[in-house]
C-alpha cells in the first residue's frame, strides 16, 4: 500500500512543529531553578533595576533628561482662537471691522469721496520770553519790602499769654503758713512759707520757700494777693483753710459806722448856707483803710489759688 505524498509532507510538519515546541520547552523552562532553603535563609529576589551610581555631581547632572511638555493638539484653528483661549469661528471678521472702526474714528478717510485726509495738528505758539533781568530785580524790590514788613511787624507785636496755660502748669490748692505773726495795715507785706512742694507757672517750689503777699481789706475780710515768687510773676491769691473763702476773716466795725455815716447823709441833705457837704461813706472808708491794723499769728494756715 502506497503512502500519498501529501500526507508524508503533511506528517512531517506536524512532527517539526511539535519536536520545537517541546525543545523550546525544555530551553526555557530548564534554567528555572525551584528555590531551596539553605541554613533557614529565606530566598530574597534580586532587584532587576538597580540605581546607578555616579562618581561626581557633574556626572549626575549631565545624565538628567530635559522632560519636556507635550500639549495634545488642538481640533480648533489657532487664528479662531482669542486672548482667553475661548474658539470664536467670526474672530477674523470681528478683527478686521475692529480695524476698520479704529480709522474710521480718526477721521483719515471719507468713504464717499473715497479720498484720505491728513490729521490737523495744532500749533501751539511759542510764548514770548520776558526779560529775566528785569523780573529777577523785581522779585528782590519785592523780597526786600516783605522782609522789611516782617521785621517792623515783629517788633511791633505785643503777644498776650494764654492764662488758660499758665494755670494749666500751676497746681490748684498751695498750702502755705504764715511765716512768724504779723501786725499788717492796708498794702503791707504779709510774709508766708510753702508747706509742701509745688508747682508753680510749670516749676517745682519746694518746701519752706518764702512768699510774700500784699494785703487789703474788704468787710470782714483780710485780702492777699501773691504777685511774685522767686522772682517770677505769678497771679494768685489767698483762701482761708478754715471757711475757705478768699482772703482771712477779722471782725471790723465798717458796716455800723457806714450804716451811721448814711443816716448823717440823709440829714445832711438839708442845706445849710456857708457849711461844705462832704460824703460820709467816702470818708469812713478811707479813715478806717488808714488806720485798721490786723494781727496774724504764727503757723496761720492758708490756700493759694491761681487767678482765673
Amino acid at each position: 500500500m502506497k503512502i500519498e505524498k501529501n500526507k508524508i509532507v503533511f506528517g512531517a510538519v506536524i512532527l517539526c512543529v511539535v519536536l520545537f515546541i517541546g525543545s523550546y520547552s525544555v530551553i526555557v523552562l530548564g534554567d528555572e531553578e525551584e528555590p531551596t532553603i539553605d541554613n533557614n535563609q529565606i530566598p530574597v529576589p534580586e532587584l532587576g533595576d538597580e540605581q546607578k551610581e555616579y562618581d561626581s555631581k557633574l556626572e549626575a547632572l549631565d545624565d538628567l533628561k530635559e522632560v519636556r511638555q507635550t500639549n495634545a493638539p488642538s481640533i480648533y484653528d489657532e487664528r479662531l482662537l482669542d486672548s482667553t483661549g475661548v474658539y470664536d469661528p467670526d474672530l477674523l471678521d470681528k478683527e478686521k471691522m475692529r480695524i476698520v472702526d479704529s480709522i474710521y474714528n480718526e477721521g483719515r478717510i471719507s468713504y464717499s469721496d473715497r479720498s484720505f485726509r491728513k490729521p490737523k495738528v495744532k500749533i501751539e505758539s511759542m510764548p514770548q520770553q520776558k526779560d529775566s533781568v528785569s523780573e529777577i530785580a523785581i522779585k528782590e524790590n519785592i523780597t526786600s519790602k516783605e522782609l522789611g514788613l516782617e521785621h517792623q511787624l515783629f517788633f511791633a507785636s505785643n503777644p498776650l499769654e494764654n492764662e488758660n496755660l499758665i494755670t494749666q502748669n500751676t497746681d490748684a490748692f498751695i498750702y502755705v503758713r504764715v511765716d512768724g505773726t504779723q501786725t499788717v495795715r492796708n498794702n503791707y507785706r504779709l510774709q508766708m512759707r510753702l508747706t509742701k512742694d509745688a508747682l508753680i507757672n510749670g516749676t517745682t517750689v519746694l518746701r519752706n520757700t518764702p512768699i510774700y503777699g500784699f494785703v487789703s481789706f474788704k468787710p470782714n475780710r483780710t485780702i492777699i494777693e501773691i504777685e511774685n515768687i522767686n522772682h517770677k510773676p505769678v497771679k494768685l491769691n489767698a483762701f482761708d483753710l478754715q471757711d475757705r473763702s478768699e482772703g482771712i476773716y477779722i471782725e471790723n466795725s465798717f458796716r455800723a459806722e457806714a450804716r451811721q455815716e448814711v443816716v448823717g447823709d440823709i440829714v445832711d441833705d438839708i442845706n445849710i448856707v456857708g457849711v461844705p457837704q462832704v460824703s460820709g461813706v467816702k470818708r469812713i472808708f478811707q479813715r478806717n483803710n488808714r488806720t485798721v491794723k490786723v494781727t496774724v499769728i504764727d503757723n496761720y494756715q492758708l490756700i493759694l489759688k491761681p487767678i482765673l
